[in-house]
């Protein structure tokens, strides 16, 4: 669906009709949150979130908005199942720790260094071996899938998708800012940890697709992909400060 068609069916369509119209994406925005999450999340659980938010965008989006229904309401249909990720709160504390550790390890030695911190650099400032330090790292791909599209409580804010409902002037400005700081970050990766975000985020491809695209295995991918977030953590940290 085209977003001049989407358009144009936010104006002339009913609710019950645009709840329909658009229930595919429900599915695969619950879909691609499941490759990152545990097994003990149900995708049937998502898809119910996911629908609450498709009719919550249905009743409130206004054809005035810049943005086509589609990706507002993709907006909103994630940030209602990551909510609901949020009140299950499926994620350790000690991943949660083991996380903070990570990206002040991974800071320091980029500190130090003046470039970008290396994994076995930043196993041996942790004190732990590199196989540990890659679980470490594939955790934190499943569990900051949090922080990287909603609000969080360990200061992730440049990472936040905003959300839409008429946003005031200041709010505006803020996320202007912290959209700008993470661009900039995300930019400054290494180049391998661009392209998964890249795929990830932008082409929308689960870790097996990516692992077929670089030649690795899903496993590495995951790392890879752990790697970026933990950096883009350490390098957001003060972003408000500039």
């Amino acid at each position: 669906m085209s977003a001049d068609a989407g358009y144009l069916q936010a104006q002339r369509v009913p609710i019950e009709e645009m709840v329909k119209l658009h229930s595919v994406l429900v599915r695969r925005i619950a879909y691609h949150l499941m490759a990152r999450l545990p097994s003990s999340v149900e995708v049937g659980d998502l898809i119910q979130s996911g629908m609450v938010g498709l009719i919550e965008a249905a009743r409130n989006y206004s054809p005035a908005r810049t943005a086509s229904f589609e990706t507002y309401a993709g907006i909103r249909i994630r940030g209602a199942m990551l909510d609901e990720l949020r009140k299950s709160d499926w994620t350790p504390r000690s991943v949660h720790r083991k996380f903070r550790e990570v990206c002040e390890a991974i800071r320091e030695v980029e500190a130090e260094t003046g470039g970008d911190a290396e994994d076995a650099a930043v196993a041996k400032r942790l004190g732990i071996s590199i196989d540990d330090y890659h679980s470490v790292l594939a955790d934190a791909s499943s569990c900051r899938v949090l922080s990287l599209s909603g609000s969080s409580d360990d200061g992730l804010d440049a990472l936040d998708v905003a959300d839409e409902r008429d946003p005031g002037p200041a709010a505006i400005f803020d996320d202007t800012r912290q959209r700008a700081a993470l661009v900039e970050s995300i930019a400054q990766l290494p180049e391998r940890e661009q392209l998964v975000m890249s795929l990830y985020y932008e082409q929308e491809l689960n870790l097996k697709e990516i692992g077929e695209v670089l030649g690795v295995s899903e496993s590495r991918v995951c790392q890879i992909h752990g790697q970026a977030l933990v950096r883009l953590r350490s390098r957001l940290r003060d972003w408000r400060g500039k």
